[in-house]
């Protein structure tokens, strides 16, 4: 009997009398009957669930309370905080003459526009907002008394102009690198580093990632992050950013994809000219690297005794012209401190935003309007807004290569500042 097998029932070919055959028949529709119920209770738990997802979605995205009639709309507020300076820093992180011509510059060339809901001002204002302090999307819900649905809409508007300006100015202005900037004409750098066109560096972000994503994504702090490597110019402006890799990934490691996967956009320096690097990348034509296992980093500095001997004056020197980057770091996360604490958006999102915050950061710098973190850096060659990370080492399963006459040339730098 097929029945029987399926069951597990052992067969019987012998004559069956009229009670066996009952009782058989009896025990296979009874287990039908256990089967079809437990299938009808499986099928109503999942409907359950699914309504209760379905009435959360909809309650989120689909559901239009009624229309807040109470307090100031979004863009009232937005309008009272930009008529006075101090609050229009403190919410949205630029000075007021810098928000109209970042809006006005959204508008003009990268297809910012009003809906018939909300104005360009005030998507730009929320956008800034988030990324400012940071905000939860259901905090700007109750600050702009806008739906989850419409702010969420609004930011990724935002975010996409945005990406656009990053694709325009996150570069070099001078691809020659041709003139010598003004900080390298300092006494203590003249003119030993007057090839440098800039520092090279990794900065971790935090971000939020899924359980089964979590170990690649944990630094050796043992917190979930990104390793972002940029370049800066001296300038303090971003020339190229390559976000994306997860926390536990070497600095070599994002080096090398950014030198080979993304070569044709990043700014290779020319024969004769190089990036200011530290111990973690290789000391060899076009990158400059300090000595390893020698006082190196700007917090040894301050702490200890002055440098002594040729290779720790030449690293004091090199740590003092890289410090560059790290304050370069440092005014963009304590401008945009969504980079501190980032929300739980999905991880292409969160680089993004890294990427967009970058393009506001080389903005305010192109501008030359006043701004409090930048104006603080101007004012002290050795204010950082942030406390410097420590500098990366040489990974351990990686042999070091350098090449010979970049080491030479570093053996030059160090006698010369020696004597």
């Amino acid at each position: 009997m097929v029945q029987g097998q399926q069951y597990g029932v052992e067969e019987d070919h012998g004559p069956m009398d009229e009670e066996e055959q009952d009782d058989a028949g009896s025990s296979s529709e009874d287990e039908i009957i256990s089967m079809c119920r437990n299938n009808l209770v499986q099928q109503q738990n999942f409907i359950l669930q699914l309504v209760s997802i379905l009435g959360m979605y909809s309650d989120n995205y689909f559901l239009k309370l009624p229309k807040r009639v109470t307090g100031d709309s979004g863009l009232d507020w937005v309008h009272e905080t930009l008529a006075r300076d101090s609050q229009c820093y403190n919410m949205f992180r630029v000075e007021r003459p810098l928000f109209y011509r970042l809006h006005n510059t959204l508008v003009q060339r990268y297809d910012l526009k009003s809906t018939k809901q909300m104005t360009s001002v005030e998507a730009l204002a929320m956008f800034l907002w988030i990324v400012g302090a940071p905000q939860s999307v259901r905090q700007t819900d109750n600050r702009f008394r806008r739906s989850l649905e419409t702010v969420s809409r609004t930011f990724n508007r935002v975010l996409r102009c945005l990406l656009r300006l990053a694709h325009d100015n996150i570069k070099s202005k001078d691809s020659t690198f041709a003139e010598v900037h003004p900080n390298l004409e300092n006494p203590a750098f003249w003119p030993h580093f007057n090839d440098c066109i800039g520092a090279i560096d990794g900065t971790h972000v935090k971000v939020v990632v899924d359980k089964s994503k979590r170990i690649p994504y944990l630094n050796r702090h043992r917190e979930t992050s990104q390793n972002v490597l940029a370049i800066c110019n001296f300038d303090m402006r971003f020339t190229f950013v390559l976000s994306g890799w997860p926390g536990s990934a070497h600095d070599m490691r994002v080096f090398k994809d950014a030198i080979t996967s993304h070569h044709h956009k990043f700014p290779h320096p020319p024969p004769g000219k190089y990036y200011v690097v530290d111990a973690g990348y290789p000391n060899c034509p076009g990158y400059l690297s300090p000595y390893r296992c020698t006082r190196y980093h700007v917090e040894q500095w301050h702490n200890g005794p002055p440098p002594q001997g040729m290779k720790e004056i030449f690293n004091h020197a090199h740590a003092k012209v890289r410090n560059v980057i790290e304050r370069t770091f440092g005014v963009l996360k304590m401008k945009f401190r969504i980079l501190l604490n980032m929300p739980r958006f999905s991880e292409e999102k969160q680089t993004r935003i890294i990427v967009a915050c970058m393009a506001l950061h080389n903005f305010i710098r192109d501008s030359r309007i006043a701004d409090r973190e930048f104006d603080a850096c101007d004012a002290d060659g050795n204010y950082n807004p942030m406390p410097s990370s420590s500098s990366s080492t040489w990974p351990e399963d990686e042999p070091l290569v350098e090449d010979v006459n970049m080491n030479a040339f570093r053996d030059e730098l160090a006698h010369a500042l020696f004597h």
